[in-house]
């Protein structure tokens, strides 16, 4: 047995950089095959293994993320542009304050919901299409959501913060029969994301992106013990799932083809109940937690 754990450790769990080529080379053959396209079966086959080999040390190197983090970090931090930042009074305090960084993320997320919610919702109503009015209503309780969180008295006001982290899990709840309506919506009426062109392998990376990322970032700020940043992140958590459901939905619609629809439909169905079954544990996590800080509050007055 130990031999074998030492086998599977030596073929998956690669030094960083065999880990970082390969995996170049995992991804670019797949994208080369679909993007060509390549029609040999054999190298097909081929290139789908070598993406899925790409994708297991991919996640086996997320070990060295933080390493690779903190070197970027101090690389980044001798950069010119960033010198001149960190002097400004608006910069040091970006750079030196993981709460005002925290509002201005909110802020920016906050602008870009409302201008989907606009998007969307004007055009669903125009074209009388549920499934836009559906994605208008995801990103209207998303927005909700940040806006709760923007507008917290203190970050020293636990009781508030908790009663906020609540609200959220509540809302997520909510959110998720919105985004069921949207998978119900794709699965049954053959809806789909669509990225014109090349455009689709942008999203892709950025999907991966902030999936990796925002999972960093939710373990990360455990360690702050901050409700209103673990409500922040837990939101951009699930911003990012949803974002990985469009690019599943986009993928299947792009190189899945007409041939077999029902596999495209079990794709869509199976990634979007995976998405939803998360969002569920988020929330009751959520309102678990709330409500178990906030009774801890209420027997210690000296904290509230």
């Amino acid at each position: 047995m130990e031999k074998f754990k030492r086998i599977l450790k030596s073929v998956f769990c690669l030094p960083p950089v065999w880990t970082v080529m390969l995996a170049l080379f995992g991804y670019g053959f797949v994208i080369a095959v679909f993007a060509i396209p390549i029609q040999e079966p054999a190298l097909q086959y081929a290139s789908y293994l070598a993406s899925a080999y790409a994708l297991v040390i991919s996640i086996t190197g997320l070990r060295y993320l933080p390493r690779w983090m903190e070197k970027c970090k101090a690389k980044a931090a001798d950069l010119f542009l960033v010198r001149k930042f960190r002097s400004t009074a608006v910069g040091k305090r970006y750079l030196s304050d993981i709460y005002y960084r925290n509002r201005f993320s909110l802020h920016v997320g906050l602008t870009i919901n409302l201008a989907y919610i606009i998007l969307k919702l004007s055009t669903g109503i125009y074209y009388h299409s549920a499934w836009l009015i559906a994605l208008a209503v995801y990103y209207i309780l998303l927005a909700v959501m940040r806006l709760f969180l923007l507008r917290s008295r203190s970050t020293d006001d636990e009781a508030d913060a908790f009663r906020r982290y609540r609200l959220c899990g509540f809302v997520l709840l909510v959110m998720n029969q919105a985004l069921a309506g949207i998978v119900v919506f794709m699965v049954h009426q053959n809806r789909h994301f669509s990225y014109p062109g090349l455009l689709i392998y942008a999203m892709a990376a950025y999907a991966f992106y902030a999936v990796i990322t925002a999972t960093v970032n939710v373990v990360r700020t455990r360690r702050h013990h901050s409700a209103i940043l673990s409500a922040t992140k837990a939101v951009n958590l699930v911003a990012a799932l949803v974002s990985i459901l469009s690019l599943t939905t986009a993928m299947l619609a792009q190189f899945g083809g007409d041939d077999d629809p029902m596999f495209r439909k079990a794709m869509t169905g199976a990634v979007g109940g995976g998405v939803c079954t998360l969002v569920i544990f988020m929330a009751a996590y959520m309102i678990y937690r709330a409500n178990k800080e906030l009774k801890k509050l209420r027997s210690d007055p000296s904290r509230m």
